[in-house]
């Protein structure tokens, strides 16, 4: 089984589509250079260190109408 699951990230996120474009937007930030949130990631891939700092609770995805109404 893959680390982590699916099911996993899907109770985190409440929603996939959102769980594919936050992942998205995170890995493309450490593939340019920021810092990885975790110690000892157990995938290499810029995407399964993604999820793993989203299943650790260290990236929130936020949607971006919610936090605009926010204000």
């Amino acid at each position: 089984m893959r680390y982590p699951s699916i099911d996993q990230l899907i109770e985190v996120t409440k929603s996939k589509y959102k769980l594919v474009v936050g992942v998205a937007k995170r890995a493309r930030e450490i593939e340019h250079g920021e810092d990885i949130l975790i110690t000892n990631p157990h995938n290499k891939r810029s995407i399964g260190i993604a999820l793993e700092e989203i299943i650790e609770g260290k990236v929130e995805i936020i949607n971006a109408v919610e936090t605009e109404e926010e204000k």
